[in-house]
């Protein structure tokens, strides 16, 4: 044996090649933790911007509801029908309060002060259209004026604001 020495130490090139792997282990580590968390929170901004878009649509479908309900036929299935109509309307608004207040708190305030300001303006002239006399002819569709929306807008415009902020899309 002697005459066959073999040398057995770590040599500077055996630390460069482990030292290199290692680095190329941890970067790839780093870009893919960084590259999912990157990716999970743009899903979960999309997600909460349907949503948001989904509240503000439930709200506009109940400010609709006064030409819904001035437009009616004098039918009791149409009356049945749009009173159902009604009802999943403001369970779905319920819905997404309830969603906001659990998710997205600053947007639930908004949301809230949206809503009340629709049932407000919105529930008063449904209320009144339904004092109205039943349209039944075609002609008749065409309401010549539109329904006063100003507390309606001004407090989408607000939510939409703080919807955008929560989104961090600023204003």
């Amino acid at each position: 044996m002697a005459g066959t020495a073999v040398q057995a130490g770590w040599t500077w090139a055996q630390t460069a090649a482990l030292l290199a792997a290692t680095i190329a282990i941890v970067g790839a580590v780093i870009v893919a933790v960084v590259g999912y968390g990157l990716t999970q929170r743009t899903a979960r901004r999309e997600r909460l911007a349907k949503t948001f878009a989904e509240a503000l649509s439930a709200v506009e479908d109940y400010a609709e509801l006064p030409y819904r309900v001035r437009r009616r036929s004098g039918s009791p299935e149409a009356r049945v029908q749009l009173t159902e109509d009604i009802s999943k309307i403001q369970s779905r608004i319920a819905f997404y309060q309830a969603w906001m207040r659990i998710e997205e708190p600053q947007a639930a305030m908004a949301y809230t002060r949206l809503v009340r300001a629709v049932k407000h303006q919105a529930g008063t002239q449904m209320s009144e259209a339904w004092t109205k006399r039943v349209r039944t002819k075609d002609h008749q569709m065409n309401l010549h004026v539109a329904y006063p929306r100003e507390e309606i807008d001004e407090e989408v415009a607000q939510c939409v604001m703080i919807m955008r902020s929560v989104l961090g899309r600023g204003n």
